[in-house]
């Protein structure tokens, strides 16, 4: 595995964490359809959560939070879509997309989570 790879997976591992113990429940991790790939689908309270993790090691051109660019998030609601209808159990709940968004080391804090990051 790559070290980019390994640094997303565990960034992603992190992200679950920090997110379980703020009260959110796992639906599917890496979940994959031809529009792309849901880091994270939570439940919070009776909220389905798209989370898009994103890391960069430096914060050049904006850093993690602005690495979830408009043509980012046109997938990111695509691949929610798709999630709902094959999910349908889901698809009468609200849903939300948030970011974990980490710059260069350190725990997650509650700064780095982006509630509610962009509308579909």
């Amino acid at each position: 595995m790559s070290e980019h790879l390994a640094r997303g997976r565990s960034t992603e591992t992190l992200a679950h964490d920090y997110l379980v113990r703020q009260g959110l429940r796992l639906l599917a991790q890496n979940w994959s359809c031809r529009s792309g790939e849901l880091d994270l689908v939570m439940l919070d309270g009776d909220t389905v959560v798209f989370v898009e993790v994103r890391y960069r090691r430096h914060a050049a051109w904006g850093g993690a939070a602005a690495s979830v660019d408009s043509r980012k998030q046109q997938k990111l609601i695509r691949a929610a879509e798709l999630f709902l209808q094959q999910e349908a159990r889901w698809a009468k709940y609200p849903c939300r997309f948030d970011v974990i968004a980490l710059d260069a080391g350190g725990p997650i804090m509650d700064q780095h989570w982006i509630r509610n990051a962009f509308d579909s």
